[in-house]
């Protein structure tokens, strides 16, 4: 199994850039109001990170340090899950960051407060991405010379 290549994780983010983008000028085209973010979605974003980047580090201590305390199938699952999340964080960084966009420059009311919090949220997104990626790394096994498994 290979590593997630950057061109994986840049694709995503554009495609949630796009659909980001186009978030506001469709919910006005509906005639909807178009949506806030609200703190908790936000921080959600770091609690996955923070969880990711907790099991990679003793991902890492189990298989490094331990010498392979980490059955086949737990590993499998940990990379199964890292690859997911680092799609889904890298679009909803796209996402978060592509709405961010649409309000700069904006005099509407709370058009500040939506930008801002998207903004967060994509950092969030974005820090998803990286723990998951260190996850991925952190399941390789066997000689670092002959690439990931």
């Amino acid at each position: 199994m290979r590593l997630t290549p950057p061109t994986v994780i840049a694709g995503w983010v554009l495609a949630g850039l796009v659909g980001g983008w186009l978030v506001r000028p469709v919910a006005l085209g509906l005639d909807l109001t178009a949506p806030r973010i609200t703190w908790p979605q936000a921080l959600a974003l770091y609690l996955v990170a923070a969880i990711l980047g907790v099991l990679a580090r003793s991902t890492h201590r189990s298989l490094r340090l331990r010498r392979g305390q980490l059955r086949a199938h737990e590993a499998l699952n940990r990379v199964v899950l890292a690859k997911a999340c680092a799609v889904v964080g890298s679009l909803a960084a796209g996402g978060y960051l592509g709405y961010a966009l649409t309000w700069v420059g904006m005099e509407a009311e709370l058009a500040d407060q939506r930008m801002g919090r998207s903004l967060v949220a994509a950092l969030g997104a974005a820090l998803t991405v990286v723990t998951s990626l260190l996850l991925e790394r952190a399941c390789r096994v066997g000689d670092e010379s002959s690439g990931p498994r």
